[in-house]
């Protein structure tokens, strides 16, 4: 086996010279730089399957969820969120969950859920 170059003298010279809380703060820096990228993926980003998901948990069927995720989708809706667009519906219009829901699967209303995410 190859012998292993230790270089950690030279990999910790602008570490050794830093107390126990400036070490702490430049490593929690450093992991807030890690993390910010993951965090703003998180927060800007979904999936079909994140958003059939929360459609589920509203009380939707499989079925129904993909089709409503497929409609979404195909109007550039989904990045608002499935279950945000249906509960939006539901709300503005003083309809049940499901109402929306079916609302949304035969492709009606979408119009006015584009209007109000304008």
């Amino acid at each position: 086996m190859k012998e292993r170059i230790d270089d950690f003298e030279n990999r910790r010279e602008h570490l050794k010279d830093m107390s126990s809380i400036e070490l702490k703060e430049y490593f929690m820096k450093l992991s807030e730089e890690m993390i910010e990228p993951l965090l703003d993926l998180a927060y800007n980003n979904t999936s079909k399957s994140i958003e059939r998901s929360v459609l589920l948990r509203m009380g939707f069927s499989s079925i129904d969820a993909k089709v409503i995720v497929n409609v979404l989708a195909e109007q550039n809706l989904l990045r608002k969120g499935a279950g945000h667009c249906v509960y939006i519906l539901s709300k503005n219009k003083k309809i049940s969950i499901q109402e929306a829901g079916e609302l949304i699967k035969n492709g009606e209303e979408i119009e006015y859920i584009m209007e109000i995410f304008e």
